[in-house]
């Protein structure tokens, strides 16, 4: 019996520091690098007491990948240089990629983060996201986000909600709500903790979603690319060959079409005589 109790004890706590490890915050990384410092909140320290600037304040939540209040004991990821960092600065994903069809949504869970990309291939916005938890109690099964490319197919606004969580009841909020598969949902939250937590929908700041909603996320013309890697750099060099490319392609359809008028007007002469 005190052997069974022993060995029940062993797993309890090894499930807690995996459990722990697993919680793990993003900013967390970054203490030991170069350029950052980390700060350990003590009791009544606050994102508005630390950081009384907003642009400053915002720039460490996105760093960090959180938008949850702080608690003592957590460790947050401070730049050194703070005062002259601008958001974008900060992004993981690249300024620029290679034009495509329609605005894309990159997510990528490694970096906990999302960028948006104008038709053009420039990158327009970005910030943190939670995905799926690896393990979610109240369904008895995984429930990580799923991979893959897929467009938004519908929208809803800030009184969309879900019809399945809580498990039995629904109505878990989901402000600026944007369907991509199924059930499956990128939408606004005020709980981004800096790791994955939800049930397999991607979480995003409210702020974010409502800019997202409103300012880029079209019905059927909007990618949602979902762990699929950080797309690369698109360089001037890489920019200057599209073009040349596209006035090549166009070059030879001007003469297709003139080839075509010619053998019409030829064909329209001997007909006449």
């Amino acid at each position: 019996m005190k052997r069974l109790t022993l060995f029940a004890l062993q797993v309890i706590l090894l499930s807690l520091l995996f459990h722990q490890t697993a919680l793990a915050k993003y900013g967390e990384r970054y203490c030991g690098q170069a350029g950052y410092s980390c700060v350990n909140i003590k009791k009544g320290d606050s994102w508005e007491k630390l950081f009384p600037d907003e642009t400053q304040r915002n720039i460490v939540k996105k760093l960090n990948r959180m938008n949850t209040r702080l608690r003592a004991g957590n460790t947050i990821a401070v730049p050194e240089n703070l005062q002259n960092l601008s958001l974008m600065e900060i992004s993981p994903f690249e300024q620029r990629i290679r034009p495509g069809e329609g605005t894309r949504l990159v997510i990528e869970q490694s970096e906990l983060a999302w960028g948006a990309y104008g038709a053009d291939g420039k990158l327009q916005n970005w910030g943190p996201m939670s995905g799926g938890k690896a393990y979610c109690k109240d369904v008895k099964s995984a429930c990580t986000t799923i991979p893959g490319n897929f467009r938004v197919y519908r929208k809803g606004g800030a009184d969309c909600k879900s019809k399945k969580f809580p498990i039995g009841k629904g109505g878990a909020k989901m402000p600026y709500c944007m369907f991509y598969k199924g059930g499956y949902a990128l939408h606004g939250s005020y709980k981004v903790p800096g790791y994955n937590a939800s049930h397999g929908c991607v979480r995003v700041p409210v702020d974010d979603a409502r800019w997202l909603y409103k300012n880029f996320v079209t019905i059927g013309g909007t990618s949602v690319i979902i762990d699929q890697g950080l797309p690369g750099a698109w360089t001037d060099a890489d920019e200057k060959r599209r073009l040349a490319e596209e006035r090549r392609k166009l070059k030879e359809e001007r003469k297709k079409v003139r080839k075509e008028q010619r053998r019409a007007e030829r064909k329209s002469f001997f007909s006449w005589h």
